[in-house]
């Protein structure tokens, strides 16, 4: 049996454009949740969206068809289909549980309620933030799917600062709400990677 680089090609790309459709579905139409009165917001966060809006853009810069991200082989070219699948299923699961376990404390906008909680479980026990990260496993499969390299490298650099200014602007508003209980969170728990050189 011979290896068919398109058959793969196909595969790794199908399972992108599901991956980004299913990203769409989680927040196009979340669980209903009764409204909550804010009590503060942070505009700064805006500036943010903006940004990784911007990121989510460039990464569709498609590079030729049936073409690698980096010339390194056919089994660079598996490695990077099964990687990419693999962060496709992995980064809408953590999204989906995410927004999940947010409720009615999801927004778009930096924000805080007035009967605000501050969520520790699920995937808020990884990471403070793993919405951003399951955006950026998303980022990395379309990457090493899809798109020219210039355009992934621009699209991970504009998605990284938006994500460094909402981390910022939204911690802002937790740390004024929950003071010292937010400290040791933070200490605990990386902020978008799940390593500790994440903070």
């Amino acid at each position: 049996m011979t290896f068919d680089p398109n058959l793969l090609y196909l595969i790794q790309t199908y399972a992108v454009l599901a991956g980004w459709i299913l990203f769409a579905v989680i927040f196009l139409f979340p669980r209903k949740q009764a409204p909550g009165k804010s009590k503060k917001g942070e505009p700064a966060s805006i500036i943010g969206v903006i940004l990784q809006g911007i990121a989510l853009g460039l990464v569709w810069l498609r590079r030729p068809p049936l073409t690698p991200i980096l010339p390194l082989g056919v089994w660079f070219e598996i490695f990077a289909a099964v990687l990419a699948v693999l962060l496709v299923i992995a980064s809408l699961w953590l999204m989906s549980v995410a927004v999940h376990a947010l409720g009615k404390h999801w927004s778009m906008q930096a924000r805080v309620l007035e009967d605000h909680a501050l969520i520790r479980h699920g995937p808020y026990r990884i990471v403070r933030h793993p919405i951003y990260t399951g955006i950026l496993g998303l980022l990395i499969a379309t990457g090493l799917t899809w798109t020219h390299w210039i355009g992934f490298v621009t699209s991970i650099l504009f998605f990284g600062i938006g994500t460094m200014i909402r981390v910022r602007s939204e911690e802002k508003l937790l740390r004024e709400q929950f003071g010292a209980a937010f400290d040791d969170y933070k200490r605990k728990v990386p902020a978008v990677l799940p390593l500790k050189l994440s903070r």
